[in-house]
């Protein structure tokens, strides 16, 4: 008996070879293209990226490295499959296998633009210290990922399984609750670290002065913030009661202002006095970093003729203020010296009147400095 033979038009699930072939043509043909598209274009990217200093390029070129191949697999069969005459259930199972790679492609590319603009806005912190920050960096990118990746998968439960997923939104959002409550402090606190890091009231390295507090800022942590003081004693601040309170940041300060009161004594010449403020000028405008600002005659104090001083001191570093500041009180004590100018020191000055005493003495009136304690 001679052998049998299937009809070329109907080899395989229905469909013609013709059919399949064209299908296989298309899938690889597609396929080709991604892949071509994949490498070549993200090398041409890459290469942009180099030369400009937008972001789009930069970011357009790693999320085309994080193309991956069972994604470009699923949408070379999709396309191959359009146009075969297929079953319900391997079409449907095919939608979703295609769906499923659609999804995890998705959530790569969002965790590459997470990790993407993470580490940019990292490396441009101004004057911060990465490492010392990256607690907080890493629970920002932490959060956003997982947040993502709950919204992938809830999306495929809802389109590729048909999964009634309202229950599962309000007992996910039911518990959200009770934790938050559970740990409101903490989370106070670790959302005061993320405007700290966002905001930049201060940084790594900055000093700062909180209330009584001054120091040197050492780390910005998740819950806490360490302040190493002047007296170098370590200082823990929790971010949130950190917020709610002034914070001055010295590290700042285009230059610093400073003012002082020089006394001089009661019996010093008018035409002295008046020439003071003129040699006080003098002397700050020769200061190296400083700039002259006033000098007025400003009270008779009970000891002295006060007058006040300001002046500017370029920077922030407390050094050089101290520098300048020496140098601005011995100009001063050695052109007051040149002038025969005395300063005024704190008297007390005792009149004693006396008439003729119980015994007929006769008392007299005498005057007697004396220093006030």
């Amino acid at each position: 008996m001679p052998p049998t033979f299937l009809p070329l038009d109907r080899l395989l699930l229905g469909n013609p070879l013709a059919d399949w072939l064209s299908a296989g043509a298309m899938s690889v043909a597609v396929g080709l293209l991604l892949y071509v598209m994949k490498h070549v274009l993200g090398r041409k990217l890459a290469a942009i990226a180099t030369r400009t200093s937008t972001q789009v390029d930069d970011a357009a070129a790693a999320l085309l490295s994080r193309t991956r191949f069972y994604f470009i697999l699923a949408l070379a069969l999709r396309a191959g499959a359009t146009v075969l005459v297929l079953s319900p259930v391997i079409r449907e199972a095919l939608q979703d296998v295609t769906s499923i790679a659609v999804l995890l492609q998705l959530a790569r590319w969002g965790t590459g633009l997470i990790t993407f603009w993470l580490h940019k806005w990292a490396r441009t912190r101004d004057g911060g210290d990465e490492r010392a920050t990256s607690a907080t960096i890493n629970a920002i990118g932490a959060l956003a990922r997982g947040l993502l990746w709950t919204v992938v998968a809830l999306l495929a439960l809802k389109n590729v399984w048909d999964f009634d997923i309202s229950a599962l939104i309000t007992g996910l959002g039911v518990g959200g609750i009770a934790i938050a409550l559970a740990v409101q402090n903490i989370l106070g606190d670790a959302f005061a670290a993320l405007s700290i890091v966002l905001d930049k009231p201060f940084d790594v390295g900055d000093t700062i002065a909180v209330d009584s507090v001054s120091g040197t800022v050492e780390h910005i942590g998740l819950k806490t913030t360490r302040i190493r003081a002047i007296g170098g004693e370590q200082i823990i601040f929790s971010n949130a009661d950190l917020l709610k309170s002034r914070v001055r940041n010295l590290q700042r300060m285009v230059e610093r202002r400073v003012t002082f009161v020089v006394g001089v004594a009661y019996d010093t010449p008018a035409d002295q006095v008046e020439r003071i403020p003129t040699m006080i000028e003098e002397i700050v405008g020769a200061t190296p970093n400083a700039r002259f600002d006033r000098a007025h005659f400003t009270r008779f104090a009970d000891s002295a003729l006060e007058f006040e001083v300001a002046y500017f001191v370029a920077g922030n570093d407390y050094r050089v203020y101290a520098d300048a500041q020496q140098a601005v009180n011995l100009g001063i004590l050695r052109r007051f010296s040149d002038e025969r100018i005395g300063f005024a020191f704190t008297t007390r000055r005792i009149i004693h009147i006396a008439g003729e005493g119980a015994h007929g003495e006769h008392m007299h009136r005498s005057t007697a400095p004396a220093a006030d304690a």
